[in-house]
């Protein structure tokens, strides 16, 4: 509680003004405002520019990629193409996206129609959400729309709620 010290009168904690004097509070003492990151994901990307450090293994080139659609125990094989989008197709929509997960219920998953993307790129592959309304995680962390983020075997990511994982064929 914050004491008014002109007429003694008890305020709630960031109370600006006393209600029953109109004191104004101006040396209360308040917890500083601290900065927080966007995400962890941007700061271990940016500990990787600082240091020059690879954490994610290389995926070889001749590499064959399939995701493993863990809710529902599916596979589904990529080959190929060099990138992948990925998303769910719809009635009328004049771009179909090169992984369909309509089959799948993506629509209840809340997968938009072009939501993401995979690009191998040599020597890793990359994982791009593109601002789907759901959002993207990787690794247990939402990852920053339009900015690509390194994928390796195993690695699980999750569009909207499906949960996939990359599985890396050497």
């Amino acid at each position: 509680m914050i004491v008014c010290p002109n007429c003694g009168n008890k305020e709630m904690p960031g109370a600006l003004f006393c209600k029953e004097c109109g004191n104004q509070f101006l040396n209360i003492s308040r917890d500083p405002t601290i900065t927080i990151p966007n995400s962890l994901m941007d700061d271990i990307h940016q500990k990787i520019a600082d240091d020059g450090e690879k954490v994610v293994p290389p995926t070889p080139e001749d590499a064959n990629l399939s995701l493993f659609l863990v809710d529902l125990g599916e596979v589904i094989q990529l080959e190929g193409l060099s990138e992948y989008t990925i998303g769910r197709s719809a009635e009328d929509q004049p771009i179909l996206p090169d992984v369909d997960l309509a089959p799948y219920h993506a629509y209840d998953y809340g997968i938009s129609r072009l939501h993401a993307s995979i690009k191998i790129s040599s020597p890793y592959a990359l994982l791009t959400d593109f601002d789907s309304a759901n959002g993207t995680q990787l690794n247990g962390q939402k990852i920053t729309p339009n900015k690509p983020y390194p994928i390796t075997h195993g690695d699980i990511f999750i569009l909207g709620k499906m949960k996939i994982q990359l599985l890396v064929n050497r």
